[in-house]
């Protein structure tokens, strides 16, 4: 059942209303409880911070998609229920671009990571696209290099076709370019990530970076470098980019991330850039897991950090 609301207030958002979608999807992370995800965000008061910001959206529920109990990997798979993950990356893009032509900006709750995949090929579809990274990993393996086979490891790869990628056309985002990707809070790169990226023309912004320069700063070259000369962008917000002390429900917790209220700022930022330019096309929020979560905090951040993406704000 889709929930609507048009609740407005005198800071509500002018632009385009924005579309929940929920991808309970937990096979690129092959692990339970990522699945739900779009659970927690929601119970943990999205619609209510969305509301109160006054912005107008509707709740379209879940999409149907294939789960962890129907599906098998063997150990030594280099890319886990790829299969499963092209099914989902499809019905997804399909969505996502759907909502995009209906007028919309899809926000999609994860679910892992490697949901990103298909919100980004669809909000790609008839768009120049920029990207920003929020997460404390690359996100640049491939089923070559990826140490586990997780493929919530590798949707920035995907999208970009890179390595075994340039042959899953289901998995890229062509016009989705590598200088105007930027990843923000990176503190935890494999080995062979770390040295595609020196090469590549993406810009990685390191927890050292928001160390030295402030979030503030760091957030609004992000936006400049993504924006630079394409139509759109897509935000994809890892909560596992949060420090663990105030995102402990995350599948794989990189101590020394950034703050909750630096999480704000960044989040914020977004806001005025789309209130300004009217860039932001799409946002996905990704890897909460109550199942490691304490008292749904981690599910409670994600819903008040989307609306603050939206423009929630104090005054």
């Amino acid at each position: 059942m889709s929930l609507q609301s048009t609740h407005s207030r005198d800071h509500s958002r002018s632009v385009s209303p924005v579309a929940v979608l929920g991808v309970p999807f937990a096979l690129g992370a092959d692990r339970r409880g990522v699945d739900m995800g779009p659970s927690a965000i929601r119970y943990g008061g999205l619609s209510t911070a969305l509301d109160t910001a006054g912005i107008e959206y509707t709740d379209a529920g879940d999409l149907a998609l294939p789960t962890l109990q129907s599906q098998s990997a063997t150990p030594d798979d280099s890319a886990k229920y790829l299969d499963a993950i092209a099914e989902m990356t499809d019905t997804l893009a399909d969505r996502v671009a759907t909502e995009i032509a209906d007028g919309s900006v899809p926000l999609v709750l994860g679910g892992d990571h490697s949901i990103a995949m298909g919100t980004m090929r669809g909000a790609a579809q008839t768009s120049e696209l920029g990207v920003i990274w929020f997460d404390a990993h690359g996100d640049y393996n491939t089923p070559t290099t990826s140490p586990s086979g997780n493929v919530h490891g590798m949707p920035l790869a995907a999208a970009h076709g890179y390595g075994d990628f340039a042959e899953m056309p289901w998995a890229t985002a062509p016009s989705v370019a590598e200088e105007n990707t930027v990843i923000v809070g990176a503190r935890s790169l494999d080995a062979d990530e770390r040295a595609v990226l020196r090469e590549s023309d993406i810009s990685v912004f390191t927890m050292a970076d928001i160390d030295k320069r402030g979030i503030e700063p760091v957030t609004d070259e992000a936006l400049d470098i993504a924006t630079d000369g394409v139509d759109d962008i897509h935000v994809s917000l890892d909560l596992d980019w949060l420090d663990p002390e105030d995102a402990p429900g995350v599948g794989t917790p990189v101590p020394g991330g950034v703050t909750y209220r630096e999480a704000h700022t960044a989040m914020e930022r977004v806001a005025d850039r789309d209130a300004a330019e009217s860039v932001l096309r799409s946002l996905d929020v990704v890897e909460v897991n109550p199942i490691l979560d304490q008292r749904n905090t981690t599910g409670e951040r994600a819903a008040e950090l989307a609306a603050s993406a939206f423009g929630k704000r104090i005054l």
